[in-house]
């Protein structure tokens, strides 16, 4: 076994176990919440911190213990393009859906068939 520093043990854990936290409220007001729009800010705002505090942690002891690879920073940047951006085309998607709304025009300059 690896002997890691004490500081770097226990930046480690605090790593680990906020990032767990962050996870377990964003899945919980995934659970929780009311509407659509709310639900989504679970899993795409602290979901995403919590996995990238858990992420850290991983990339900070294999770092350390000398096996370090690419895949905790590929899984980051893959989580922090694509969370962001499939929240956002689900609030569009469902701002589209609501009864009542009229589209905006595309930036064409065309208007879309009234549905």
């Amino acid at each position: 076994m690896n002997d890691l520093p004490v500081i770097a043990e226990l930046l480690i854990a605090a790593l680990l176990i906020i990032g767990a936290l962050f996870s377990l409220v964003g899945s919980w007001g995934l659970a929780r919440l009311s509407d659509f729009y709310l639900r989504l800010h679970g899993p795409s705002k602290a979901t995403t911190l919590g996995v990238g505090c858990v992420l850290a942690g991983s990339a900070l002891y294999f770092g350390l213990t000398g096996t370090a690879s690419l895949h905790e920073a590929l899984i980051a940047v893959f989580l922090f393009l694509t969370a962001p951006v499939s929240a956002h085309l689900l609030i569009k998607a469902a701002l589209w859906l609501q009864p009542g709304r009229r589209p905006e025009p595309p930036p064409g300059g065309r208007r879309a068939p009234p549905p």
